[in-house]
Formats: C-alpha cells, sequence, structure tokens
C-alpha cells in the first residue's frame, strides 16, 4: 500500500480504522477504493451522484482519535502544516449568530387586549346610553386619541445556526510576494512551521 499511495497516504491510519477513496474522471466512470490496512483493499464501482469530478477522501476515525473532529483542533493543523499551500483548503463551519425577532407571545396578547364590543351591547344597570352623533365629552377625545397609537412590539434575541465553508489558508505563499512586502513576524512563523524550531531565524537573505 505504501508502494501505490505513499507514506503521506499511509499516515491517515495512524487516526482512522478505514479510509475510503472516492475518485472520478469526467472521461471515465467513478471508482471507490477502500481499505481497513492489513494489506488489503477493494475497489468497486461508485455511484455517488454529489461527486462529479475529482477526489473525496473519507476517514473513519479510531475512538481515541475523536479530537481531530474539532473544529479549532483541524484550523490549527492546517495553519501550522499547510498555510502557505497555493491552492485552497476550506472547512465546513457552524456559525451562532444572535438575531433580534418580534415576540409572537406578546403579539397573541396584545390581539385579546384589543377586542371590541358587540355592536348594540345592552349597557350595564344604572349605565345610560349615548345617543349615536354625540359629540365627545371634554377629555374624552384625548383619551381615544391615546388608545389608538401603535403599542410597541416586545422582541426577543434567537441564536441562529449557518453553515458554511471557510477558507483556511488565506495568505499568499511569501516565495510568491516582495521581499519587502513579508514581515519579520511572516518570516519567523513559517521557519518554525518548516523545521519545528522554537527559536527564530538568524537571518533572512
Amino acid at each position: 500500500m505504501i508502494g501505490q499511495f505513499g507514506v503521506g497516504f499511509y499516515s491517515a491510519y495512524l487516526v482512522a480504522d478505514k479510509v475510503t477513496v472516492i475518485t472520478k474522471n469526467t472521461e471515465d466512470e467513478q471508482y471507490i477504493w477502500e481499505s481497513a490496512a492489513g494489506g488489503s483493499f477493494t475497489i468497486s464501482p461508485g455511484s455517488n451522484e454529489e461527486l462529479k469530478r475529482g477526489t473525496s477522501i473519507k476517514l473513519y476515525l479510531k475512538e481515541d482519535q475523536v479530537e481531530y473532529l474539532d473544529e479549532k483542533k483541524i484550523k490549527d493543523i492546517v495553519k501550522k502544516h499547510s498555510e502557505f499551500i497555493g491552492f485552497p483548503i476550506k472547512l465546513y463551519t457552524e456559525k451562532t449568530t444572535e438575531k433580534e425577532v418580534t415576540d409572537d407571545e406578546d403579539d397573541e396578547e396584545a390581539e385579546g387586549e384589543g377586542e371590541t364590543p358587540i355592536e348594540g351591547e345592552t349597557p350595564a344597570e344604572g349605565e345610560t346610553p349615548k345617543p349615536e352623533g354625540d359629540a365627545p365629552a371634554e377629555g374624552e377625545e384625548a383619551e381615544i386619541a391615546e388608545e389608538k397609537e401603535p403599542k410597541k412590539k416586545k422582541t426577543k434575541k434567537v441564536k441562529e445556526v449557518s453553515h458554511e465553508f471557510e477558507k483556511l489558508n488565506k495568505n499568499k505563499p511569501i516565495w510568491t510576494r516582495k521581499a519587502e512586502d513579508v514581515t519579520q513576524e511572516e518570516y519567523s512563523t513559517f521557519y518554525k512551521g518548516l523545521t519545528n524550531d522554537w527559536e527564530d531565524h538568524l537571518a533572512v537573505k
């Protein structure tokens, strides 16, 4: 297996029990390579409709390696080892944001309070009915105007969850940029990531 894929691919079995590779060429059929290590593998025709072209690699992680499902862990690994890779590396992430919405329960209460009496309703005992067309008494007009003022709707904050692909290696490789545009910190980060050295580089030519 090492001879077929190389040590880099075989290292996937350090964290995974099984690896599945689905690949599709635009001018060929889709194929699935699968192996649980142990010196054997299977190749079969694929039927994954989502993959129109390219390669998909699935790792079935060991029980004691689930830490590699953590978003921060993945980002740290990519930043350390693949930050200056030329092609984009994207991670499917979950974003939680707070959104202010109208409180529906408050609307229902307002509807109940605003019910109008039925036309022709009999006045209560001892109450004199007002003839239609009479002008409102002094001070009554202001009271009616106040009642007509719209009530401010109450709002509440809810959490909204969304998913999106986030590009992790946003920095261009330092060797593709002008020397004067690269900071000492970027040189230091690149050197430490390349050599695993704790000390800063001695000089830059």
